[in-house]
């Protein structure tokens, strides 16, 4: 039985967008159209591509200075606990209304919602920087933060209200850390395409 040419290519081009994934779909128009294979955004915990970024750079500034993986998974912690991971431009005093001890407005930003008297402006809303300087007053404060609770030695560094208001954060923070080690704790994290991790 011949078969015409037009029909062959079409056959092959099927079978070329099947084995790479693309799918060749009609709008009811009479027009194919091609729908690329769906890339999985990473995720871990429920934090995005973003948010893993700037986890990624937090552990890099910490294996810098060369601290441990604790040491690191803290400093993602209290991240997640002040700004959810994300590098913002303002703070308490915007979004509630929150005030320092002596009734003056807080200047937090950052990653670590660093106050003023942190560093520059442009200092602690540069993920790298910011982080460094987190690592450096907690290396200060909490000489003995090996065996003391995370919250706790996120609480004495940030001097924050709430001493237990980081433990909610841990687990989750473990994770990512571990997801952005190649070393993912669950089967659905997915750190792929973060840049600078894993980095040893």
């Amino acid at each position: 039985m011949a078969v015409s040419v037009s029909v062959l290519a079409a056959l092959v081009v099927a079978a070329v967008f099947a084995a790479t994934g693309i799918t060749i779909r009609n709008d009811g128009s009479g027009t194919p159209w091609f729908a690329p294979r769906s890339v999985e955004e990473p995720g871990v915990a429920g934090y995005g591509r973003e948010q893993l970024a700037n986890a990624c750079t937090i552990m890099v500034a910490g294996r810098d200075l060369g601290l441990d993986e604790r040491d690191q998974t803290i400093a993602v912690m209290t991240a997640m606990g002040e700004s959810s991971l994300r590098n913002i431009d303002y703070g308490d005093w915007e979004t509630s209304g929150v005030t320092n001890p002596d009734g003056s407005r807080t200047t937090s930003i950052g990653l670590f919602q660093q106050q003023d008297s942190w560093g520059t402006r442009e200092a602690r809303l540069d993920p790298y920087t910011a982080a460094g300087i987190f690592y450096r007053a907690m290396t200060r404060r909490v000489p003995d933060r090996a065996t003391t609770e995370p919250t706790i030695v996120a609480h004495l560094t940030q001097i924050n209200a709430d001493p237990s208001h980081y433990a909610r954060y841990w687990d989750a923070a473990a994770r990512v850390v571990a997801s952005l080690n190649a070393t993912p704790l669950q089967e659905d994290d997915r750190a792929d395409g973060i840049p600078l991790c894993p980095a040893a």
